[in-house]
């Protein structure tokens, strides 16, 4: 093989790489890989998760949204085709065929089986529940809006699952650090969801901007975030186990980043929204699990 011929190879699995990462939005496990990671570091305060178990949720985290988002790819395809802002994804573009993404979402469906079967019973008794929520929040669009809150589930019940995955048991103390990562992801959804207001509207396509319109939309993504911060105060003041002061700065911080968040958008202008979204979140729940890091390292 010449060194052209190899380059040319090398070029072409680097592109499908990168479309399947561009297919997937593989970046976004930013989100909420980190909050996961946060549980499982509360869930162990007196002394650190094992790295077996860390490597296992980081598997079945990221195999998980993998599934949701392929899934989510796949049955939107023809609604996507249509909206100007999605019509350019890899499936509606033709750059990805539908048997490929097929075969990454079973890919990923059997990675989460793998990592899940790693972990305690209970996590391996509550996977079709997790392959439930995974799946069918794409289709709630369809007929409630409501979805924001299932894609808040979603997202959320990873950090439960998390917990659970270390300590083998259910708690009330990982539903409440859940809930938080749930209200989160429902208020900033539903600031991301604006953008295509008027396409839902005009699609039969429910969301709560097309029930309630903007306004009143970006309202209820306050109330949210504001349920959020009232979740993770609840759980600061009432967990058995020390929480230490880097939690509480982690909060003024998450404090200031939601208030940034809102400043954002506003009733007459989404110019700012991917930055809202992807930025502003995604410093949220890096630093946030950083400075729960902190304490744990203070702490032992």
């Amino acid at each position: 093989m010449t060194t052209f011929q190899r380059q040319s190879n090398e070029n072409r699995v680097f592109g499908r790489l990168k479309e399947w990462s561009e297919f997937i939005k593989f970046e976004h496990s930013v989100f909420a890989l980190p909050f996961a990671l946060s549980a499982l570091l509360l869930a162990s305060p007196n002394h650190w998760p094992p790295l077996e178990t860390v490597g296992w949720v980081i598997l079945a985290m990221i195999s998980g949204r993998t599934y949701a988002m392929a899934m989510n790819r796949l049955l939107d395809a023809t609604i996507d085709a249509k909206n100007p802002r999605t019509q350019n994804r890899s499936l509606p573009a033709g750059r990805m065929s539908q048997w490929e993404a097929w075969g990454l979402t079973l890919a990923a469906a059997l990675g989460l089986c793998v990592a899940t079967y790693q972990l305690p019973a209970l996590c391996q008794a509550l996977l079709p529940v997790a392959f439930v929520i995974l799946t069918v929040y794409s289709l709630f669009k369809r007929f409630s809006p409501l979805a924001h809150l299932v894609l808040g589930v979603a997202l959320g019940s990873s950090s439960v699952g998390a917990w659970i995955a270390l300590t083998g048991a259910w708690s009330g103390w990982a539903v409440l650090f859940g809930l938080a990562v749930m209200f989160w992801v429902a208020g900033f959804d539903v600031i991301y969801a604006c953008q295509d207001e008027d396409f839902d509207r005009e699609h039969h396509l429910h969301s709560i901007p097309v029930w309630l319109g903007r306004g009143r939309a970006l309202q209820v993504s306050q109330l949210f975030h504001g349920l959020m911060l009232l979740c993770l105060v609840s759980f600061g003041l009432g967990y058995p186990q020390t929480v230490g002061i880097f939690y509480w700065l982690g909060l003024l911080f998450l404090s200031w980043k939601l208030l940034q968040q809102h400043a954002l958008v506003s009733l007459t202008s989404l110019e700012k929204v991917n930055e809202a979204f992807f930025v502003v979140n995604g410093q949220i729940s890096v630093l946030f699990f950083v400075l729960i890091l902190l304490d744990k390292l203070v702490a032992l």
